[in-house]
C-alpha cells in the first residue's frame, strides 16, 4: 500500500480544515494581544515613558507571533487553493488595507523613539494604534462578509470570477458589526496582556479598558449570533455528497436557507461548547480582570477567542467560502481542496515543524517572562524600543 493512501481522502480534508482553524486560532491568541496592544497604546499610556512601557511589552514578541498568520496564509494557498483564490482576489483591497497597517507596525516600533521630539512619537503613536486596530477591524469584516456569502461564481471550466466591485461593500451593518466584535475582543486580550506584563498606573488603566471591552465582547458577539439568526441566511447542500470525490464546486446544488448557520448545533449538541466558550471566557475575563488575577484573565480572554472563532467554523461547517451570487459554487471541505497526495506530504511538513514552532515559541516566552516596568525601560539606555 502506497504511504499516503494510510490516510483516505475525507480524512486529510477534515484534518485540513481543522488544522486552519488551529492556525487562525493561533494568530489570534498571540499576535492577537499584539493588535489589542496597540490599539490601547495612546490611551493607557499618558507619558512618553508609559507608552515606552506599552510597546516593550509586546517588543520581543510581535515579529514571532506574526509566524501564525504567515502558516495559515501558506496553508490556505497549498490546502486549498480555490479558497486562496477567491479571498485574496475578491479581498484585496481589504488586504491591502491590512498589510499596509501591519507595515506601519514595524517601523513605528523602530523609529518612534530615534528622535527626542514629542510630536514625532505621538505621530507614530497614533500610527501603531492603526496597525493595530485597522487589522482587528477588517479581520471582523471579512468573517462578517463570509458568512453572508461572497459574490463570486465558477464557470464550466472552473475560472473564478469575482463580481464585487468597491471595498465599501464589504462594510455593510452586519460585517461591521463583526469588525466592532472582532475590536471588542482583541482589546480585552491586549488588556488582558498588559495587566499581566506591566505595573501601576499603566496596569490600572488597561484592567479599566479590559473590563469594558471584556462585555463588549460579550454582548456584541450574542447581538452577532442573534443578527445571524434572524436576517442572514445560511447555506445548505442539497445534494448527495462524496468526501472522497475530486475538488469540483460545480459537482453539488446548495440552497440559501434561513437559520442554516445553526443547523449543526441542532445535530451535535457538542458544538454547542464553542459559543458557550466564546460568552463565558469573556465573563470570566471580566471577573478576574477586577479580582485583579492576571494569568487566570489572560486565559480567560484566549478561551473566549477560541470559542468565538470555533464557532464561525463549526457553524459553516462543512462550507467554507460560500457564494452569494452563485450558491453553487461554494466551497466545502469536500470539494475545493488539494490532491490527495499534496495534503498528505503537508500534514508530513506540518508533523515536523508545527511543534517545532510552538517549541521555539514556548522557550522565547520563557525567557521574555516578567513585567515590564518604567525602571527597566530607563535602564536600558537606548536598547529599549
Amino acid at each position: 500500500m502506497i504511504l499516503h493512501q494510510l490516510i483516505d481522502y475525507e480524512t486529510l480534508r477534515i484534518i485540513w480544515w481543522l488544522l486552519l482553524g488551529v492556525l487562525l486560532i493561533a494568530f489570534a491568541v498571540t499576535d492577537g494581544f499584539d493588535l489589542g496592544t496597540a490599539t490601547l497604546l495612546p490611551f493607557v499610556g499618558k507619558t512618553d515613558l508609559e507608552r515606552r512601557v506599552v510597546i516593550n511589552s509586546i517588543g520581543p514578541t510581535w515579529e514571532g507571533n506574526q509566524v501564525w498568520l504567515i502558516l495559515a496564509g501558506g496553508a490556505i494557498f497549498a490546502a486549498w487553493p480555490p479558497l486562496y483564490a477567491v479571498s485574496f482576489s475578491g479581498f484585496y483591497l481589504a488586504m491591502f488595507a491590512i498589510l499596509f497597517a501591519l507595515i506601519l507596525r514595524p517601523v513605528g516600533f523602530k523609529y518612534r523613539s530615534k528622535r527626542d521630539d514629542a510630536t514625532w512619537r505621538t505621530a507614530w503613536d497614533w500610527a501603531l494604534f492603526v496597525g493595530g486596530a485597522v487589522p482587528s477591524l477588517i479581520f471582523g469584516v471579512a468573517v462578517g462578509n463570509v458568512l453572508q456569502g461572497v459574490p463570486f461564481h465558477f464557470n464550466d471550466e472552473l475560472r473564478i470570477f469575482y463580481e464585487g466591485t468597491t471595498l465599501f461593500e464589504l462594510l455593510n451593518p452586519f460585517a461591521l458589526l463583526c469588525g466592532i466584535l472582532s475590536v471588542a475582543m482583541l482589546v480585552m486580550h491586549g488588556s488582558a496582556w498588559l495587566t499581566l506584563k506591566t505595573k501601576g498606573v499603566v496596569a490600572d488603566r488597561s484592567r479599566a479598558y479590559g473590563k469594558i471591552a471584556a462585555l463588549a465582547t460579550a454582548v456584541l458577539f450574542v447581538l452577532g449570533g442573534v443578527a445571524l439568526w434572524a436576517g442572514i441566511d445560511g447555506y445548505h447542500i442539497t445534494s448527495t455528497v462524496n468526501p472522497l470525490g475530486p475538488s469540483n464546486p460545480l459537482a453539488k446544488t446548495v440552497a440559501k436557507v434561513p437559520g442554516a448557520w445553526f443547523d449543526n448545533y441542532s445535530s451535535h449538541h457538542w458544538m454547542m461548547l464553542a459559543p458557550l466558550l466564546g460568552i463565558a471566557g469573556a465573563a470570566a475575563a471580566f471577573v478576574f480582570m477586577g479580582a485583579r488575577r492576571e494569568i487566570a484573565a489572560i486565559l480567560a480572554t484566549s478561551l473566549s477567542i477560541f470559542g468565538i472563532i470555533a464557532t464561525v467554523g463549526l457553524s459553516m461547517f462543512p462550507f467554507i467560502l460560500p457564494s452569494s451570487v452563485d450558491p453553487r459554487s461554494s466551497l466545502t471541505v469536500w470539494d475545493s481542496s488539494s490532491s490527495h497526495m499534496t495534503l498528505f506530504i503537508m500534514l508530513v511538513v506540518a508533523v515536523i515543524f508545527v511543534p517545532t514552532v510552538i517549541a521555539y515559541t514556548t522557550w522565547v516566552y520563557h525567557v521574555m517572562w516578567g513585567k515590564v516596568d518604567e525602571k527597566a525601560i530607563r535602564d536600558e539606555r537606548g536598547h529599549a524600543y
